[in-house]
């Protein structure tokens, strides 16, 4: 049985509070769209795509086939890694004659790990308008499902393909503490996990987000010494788009005694939050590992 759509109603009044929003001409619209899920889209998206004089695309064929799933048609213009700087000039002509264009790539956003970066410097180099629609991220996506507590990240995107530029730039990341976020395809999956399991403590967490919001969604969290072994237990786990987060460096021994050293002083003045609010001032630790140790401190106390 189909379950109705809730408040259905309060969709054409939405819409016509997005139609009546200002959408400036000579503007360049940086449009995410659905990593997978079609019905990710968003409203304000749907609309700046019905109104642009044109859509700037990663990929003609992959562009033709979503619009056409909301019902629209639009003069298409090609905007890839290879032809980025062209294709900003060509942008840039019809800006200047008063033009809404919508910039788009094959999924997602664009200019994040995708082309679109080098057209939105040029614009703005310009002297015009350059207005983003948020929506779908993979990296977000995986992030807020990964679990692994935080207080910053650092987005990695593709690690270079050679093993030695790899091996170099996984090095350069071993003591960072922010838990990192890698995209990687799956004819390279294995050989990039065997590499952070090189690279990086065994006893880090991964978590492996496959295919984001298709049919065949997984996510998978364990430690990075049984990362590889969980990939090749079933081919199925090598199919598709993968986004790797992966947990920052832990403290050193000495930063973990000495936070800890500050936490139980704070903690005989301070209620729980605040002493590990103020002892991630003064260490520049993360604030949620801080709270966490305290907690655990408080409880054994």
């Amino acid at each position: 049985m189909t379950s109705p759509v809730p408040n259905a109603a309060a969709f054409p009044t939405i819409m016509s509070e997005v139609a009546q929003q200002s959408y400036p001409p000579a503007t360049l619209y940086v449009v995410a769209t659905p990593i997978g899920n079609a019905a990710d889209i968003g409203l304000r998206a749907l609309h700046v795509l019905s109104i642009a004089d044109a859509v700037a695309c990663e990929d003609t064929r992959n562009t033709t086939h979503l619009l056409s799933r909301y019902g629209l048609s639009k003069e298409l213009m090609t905007a890839h890694e290879h032809n980025e700087r062209e294709a900003a000039q060509k942008l840039i002509a019809r800006l200047q004659a008063g033009q809404r264009i919508a910039l788009v790539s094959d999924a997602g956003t664009p200019a994040v790990s995708d082309p679109g970066a080098r057209i939105v410097d040029a614009v703005l180099a310009a002297g015009l308008r350059v207005m983003p629609l948020p929506g779908a991220s993979a990296a977000v996506a995986a992030l807020s499902a990964s679990g692994l507590v935080q207080d910053h990240f650092q987005f990695v995107g593709f690690l270079p393909n050679k093993p030695k530029q790899r091996e170099a730039a996984l090095a350069a990341l071993r003591t960072t503490s922010a838990t990192l976020i890698i995209y990687e395809a799956p004819h390279r999956i294995v050989e990039t996990v065997q590499a952070l399991a090189v690279a990086f403590e065994p006893s880090r967490r991964i978590v492996f987000a496959r295919e984001l919001t298709k049919l065949f969604e997984q996510i998978h969290r364990c430690a990075l010494a049984e990362a590889e072994a969980w990939l090749i237990a079933d081919p199925n786990r090598q199919k598709g788009e993968f986004v790797l987060v992966v947990e920052g460096a832990p403290l050193a021994d000495e930063e973990q005694a000495e936070a800890e050293r500050i936490l139980r002083i704070l903690l005989a003045e301070c209620p729980l939050k605040q002493a590990a609010s103020l002892a991630a001032q003064i260490t520049g630790l993360k604030k949620n590992a801080l709270y966490e140790r305290a907690l655990q401190l408080k409880n054994e106390d």
